[in-house]
């Protein structure tokens, strides 16, 4: 699994941090890890602490909050995805196809009106 960030990715200002190049295998994990941190243990999750996401010149932290914010960031380097227990629920429910077979299909894993989504792109590539 790899991570990175696409600045202005069609040319109306939008940007997409995207987790991308990842198999069934990879997807349970990384459902596992969100499962773990965020709803069990309702800590944050760093993704610069997981040994099978490559990252490219940008991280991603998921946090808890109180409201759906989005993905946000100060410096286009670090990302904060800030979201609610509901929104993260929600996040798992969008992850779970990818876990249950391998797929070239993609998906946006929130739904908050901000210049930055979250893409889950198994097939994608650099």
């Amino acid at each position: 699994m790899e991570l990175d960030y696409i600045d202005n990715v069609n040319g109306l200002d939008e940007n997409i941090v995207r987790l991308f190049n990842f198999d069934k295998a990879e997807a349970i994990q990384f459902r596992d890890l969100l499962i773990d941190a965020i709803l069990t243990r309702k800590e944050k999750l760093d993704l610069s602490q997981v040994d099978f996401i490559t990252r490219h010149s940008c991280n991603l932290i998921f946090g808890l909050f109180k409201s759906d914010e989005g993905i946000l960031s100060k410096d286009n380097e670090t990302f904060f995805c800030i979201l609610t227990l509901e929104g993260y629920k929600k996040m798992l429910e969008l992850i779970e196809p990818f876990c249950l077979k391998e797929s070239k299909s993609f998906r946006y894993l929130y739904d908050v009106d901000t210049p930055t989504d979250l893409l889950f792109a198994p097939a994608a590539s650099r």
